[in-house]
C-alpha cells in the first residue's frame, strides 16, 4: 500500500458508514485513501467499479480505455451518459467520478494496453480491475499483474450470466501451496470466433452492474483486509435462474 493519509473532517463525515464498521475502521478508511487502484477497461464492468470506488474514497484511481463512449454503450455502460456520446470514455469517467467524489484523484490512460505498456502501466498499484472483453487484454493483464505480483480482481460477463475471481499466484495459499493462476482457469485463449462479442451475442446491461459491484467489493476487502476474498475460487451468476454458484480451483502441477 502507499502511505497512509490522516482523514479530514469532511472526510470522516462522508466515510462514517464505513469507519463504524468494526471490520474497516478508521485505519480500514486511510488504507482506502491510501489506495491505488487500476481499471482496465471503463465500460459494462469498469463503470459500476470506478463508481463504487469513488464513493468509497480510494485515494487513486488510475482507468485505461482507448475506446469513445457510443449510443449503444449506454445500456450497461452507466458511468457515461448521452452527453458524453463521441467523447474518450476516460474523460467520461474523469468528468462523472470527480462529481461522485472529488477527493479522489483520477489518472487517464487513453490508450490500449499492449505487451509493449503493460508493465509500466499496471506497476505501482495496489490492486488491478480486468473490466475488458476482449481474451487477448485478458490474458495481458493476468500475466503482468502476476509477474508484478500485484492482486488481480478479474470479471467477464455473459449474455445473461457472469464470472469473477481474484489472482494472487504470487501467493502462497493456507495450504502450502501457490495461489492458481488465470491460466488454471483458462489455460489457453480460445480460437477466434468460437465466443461471440457481446456486439453479436448481447447481454442484460444489469447483469454488468452485478458483476462490476461484486469486483468491487472484492478490492475493498483486498485493500482493508476484510474477509476472505475469491482467491481459488470463481463466484457464477446465472441472472435468469436468480442462482450464484462459487467453484473453486487450484493451481496445475503443469505450472510451476
Amino acid at each position: 500500500m502507499s502511505q497512509d493519509k490522516t482523514l479530514n473532517t469532511d472526510e470522516i463525515e462522508r466515510y462514517a458508514r464505513h469507519i463504524i464498521l468494526a471490520e474497516i475502521g478508521g485505519a480500514g478508511q486511510q488504507a482506502l485513501k491510501a489506495a491505488k487502484v487500476l481499471v482496465v477497461g471503463a465500460g459494462g464492468l469498469g463503470s459500476p467499479v470506478l463508481l463504487y470506488l469513488a464513493a468509497a474514497g480510494v485515494g487513486t484511481l488510475g482507468v485505461v480505455d482507448d475506446d469513445a463512449v457510443s449510443l449503444s454503450n449506454l445500456q450497461r455502460q452507466i458511468l457515461h451518459a448521452t452527453e458524453d456520446i463521441g467523447r474518450p470514455k476516460t474523460e467520461s469517467a474523469a468528468h462523472r467520478l470527480a462529481g461522485v467524489n472529488p477527493m479522489v484523484e483520477v489518472i487517464e490512460y487513453r490508450q490500449r494496453l499492449t505487451a509493449e505498456n503493460a508493465a509500466s502501466i499496471l506497476s505501482g498499484h495496489d490492486v488491478i480491475v480486468d473490466g475488458t472483453d476482449n481474451f487477448e487484454t485478458r490474458y495481458l493483464v493476468a500475466d503482468t499483474a502476476e509477474a508484478l505480483e500485484i492482486p488481480l480482481v478479474a470479471g467477464a460477463l455473459g449474455r445473461f450470466d457472469g464470472s469473477l475471481t481474484v489472482l494472487t499466484p504470487f501467493a502462497t495459499g493456507t495450504n502450502g501451496k501457490p495461489c492458481p493462476r488465470y491460466r488454471d482457469l483458462f489455460p489457453e485463449v480460445p480460437p477466434e470466433g468460437t465466443v461471440p462479442t457481446c456486439a453479436e451475442a448481447g447481454i442484460l446491461g444489469a447483469v454488468a452492474g452485478v458483476i462490476g459491484t461484486l469486483q468491487a467489493v472484492e478490492v475493498l476487502k483486498l485493500i482493508t483486509g476484510t474477509g476472505e476474498p475469491l482467491v481459488g475460487k470463481i463466484l457464477l451468476y446465472d441472472a435468469l435462474s436468480v442462482r450464484f454458484q462459487t467453484m473453486t480451483y487450484r493451481r496445475r502441477q503443469s505450472n510451476p
